[in-house]
Formats: C-alpha cells, sequence, structure tokens
C-alpha cells in the first residue's frame, strides 16, 4: 500500500493529521515560505504527542537552496538537536551555486543525521541533472527524494517522476507538490511508492476584534487573519482511497 505523508505547519495539524490516518509526517514552520524549521517549542510538543513518524525539515530561510556559511552551521545544529530529541528521520536539501547537490555539505549533514532516515526535499526540483543528482544521493545514502518531477506540480512532472522510480537504485521516489485526492490514480497507476500531500485549508481567525490598516508581512496583501492548518477530512478521504486499491 502507498506511504501517506501530510506536511504539518503546526504541533496541532500534526495532531490532526494522525487522528485523520496518516502515515508520516513532514514537519515544518513558515507555510508562506513554503516550510522552513520548526522551532523548538514545537518539536518538544510533537515529539512528546505524536506516535506516527514524524520527519521535521532542516532549512534555514525560504528562497533558494545554496546556504552561506553561518546558515549552513546553524543547519548543522538543528540537525543536532533533532537527533537528540529522537525522531527517526529529517528532510532538508543543499545545492551548490550551479544548480548540483553540494555533495561537501550533504556528507556532513549524512554525519550528523547519522541512523536517521534523509529525505532529500523539493531542492531536488531546483537542480540542474536529476539524473545525475539522483545517483549522487544514492551514493550518499540518502532514504528517498520527495520530488514534483522538476514541475509546477507532481501531477505535471510525472514523466520523470515514474523515470526516477524506475531507475533508482535505492532512495524511494515520493511524489509531492500539488497531490490531491482527484490525482492519487495518477501515482499509483505508475506504482509510485509513497506520496506527499499538504491537505491544507485556510480557516478564518477567531480574533474579532480585527485591525485591517495594518500588516505583519512584508506582503501586504496577506490576511492576517486567515490560517493554514490541514484538512483531516481530506487526510482520511486520501489514506482511504489507497487502502481501497490495495
Amino acid at each position: 500500500m502507498s506511504l501517506l505523508e501530510i506536511c504539518c505547519y503546526s504541533q496541532a495539524c500534526a495532531m490532526t493529521a494522525q487522528a485523520a490516518g496518516a502515515d508520516r509526517i513532514e514537519l515544518c514552520s513558515a507555510v508562506n515560505e513554503g516550510g522552513l524549521t520548526p522551532s523548538a517549542g514545537v518539536l518538544k510538543g510533537v515529539r512528546a504527542q505524536i506516535t506516527i513518524p514524524v520527519h521535521p525539515i532542516v532549512r534555514p530561510r525560504g528562497g533558494d537552496f545554496c546556504y552561506n556559511e553561518s546558515e549552513f552551521a546553524a543547519m548543522l545544529d538543528d540537525i543536532a538537536f533533532i537527533r537528540e530529541l529522537g525522531f527517526p528521520g529529517l528532510v532538508t536539501g543543499v545545492l551548490n551555486e550551479d544548480g548540483g547537490v553540494d555533495l561537501a555539505r550533504m556528507h556532513k549533514i549524512m554525519r550528523a543525521a547519522d541512523g536517521m532516515a534523509v529525505t532529500f526535499h523539493r531542492a531536488f526540483d531546483m537542480c540542474a541533472s536529476p539524473l545525475k543528482a539522483l545517483e549522487e544521493l544514492t551514493d550518499l545514502g540518502v532514504a528517498r527524494i520527495l520530488t514534483s518531477g522538476q514541475q509546477a506540480s507532481a501531477a505535471k512532472g510525472i514523466s520523470l517522476i515514474t523515470e526516477l522510480k524506475q531507475k533508482s537504485r535505492a532512495p524511494i521516489i515520493m511524489a509531492g507538490g500539488g497531490v490531491r485526492l482527484s490525482n492519487l490514480n495518477l501515482f499509483l497507476a505508475q506504482g509510485i511508492d509513497e506520496l506527499h500531500s499538504s491537505a491544507g485549508i485556510h480557516v478564518a481567525s477567531p480574533m474579532r476584534y480585527r485591525n485591517t490598516g495594518v500588516s505583519m508581512s512584508s506582503d501586504a496583501s496577506v490576511d492576517e487573519y486567515s490560517r493554514y492548518q490541514v484538512d483531516g477530512d481530506a487526510v482520511a478521504a486520501m489514506k482511504a482511497a489507497l487502502t481501497s486499491v490495495q
């Protein structure tokens, strides 16, 4: 049966995903940045409350995946903390200036994460040569690769995702990026073993008083009174669909 990983941006979302039948959680913060390293408090809370596997993301900022020395040092410190807390895996990725896997830094990450399952995240979708990257990540011992097939969505990138699965000697190829109930069969038809979905919705803030003339975001169009959360019904529906086809 295909495994369902849900991307969660809070402890509450992780609890919702677990209750709805998710097999694994990718734990992040900062949904508008596409996922950054969670805070120490969130990591501790999730570790204490969630029983299914949780893989926190290690990503110090938004934007590209080519990091300066201080950013990379912070990543290694975060990995050490996540490992100390006992998480079974983590999600990360580092590229060099030419769009290749930064092998020197990834070797350091693999040593720092010794004993943990490392997922190379969608930095893979920004690399210059995906097939070369697949071979390099295989040799590094990466457990899985999360990818949309270098397209805006995994549905659009299904051709490359399928090719990667066929050519992978070890890493699991996990499809992610716009994966939802309506397109699950596209991935199942190609035998994709793991699927990654946000299954998210925006809900209104409970605040009654609202100062709509002030924004806390650099993007003034962001709705300060809208909150992102996992849709438990969507997770349950996807899990049921995956179970029914096995």
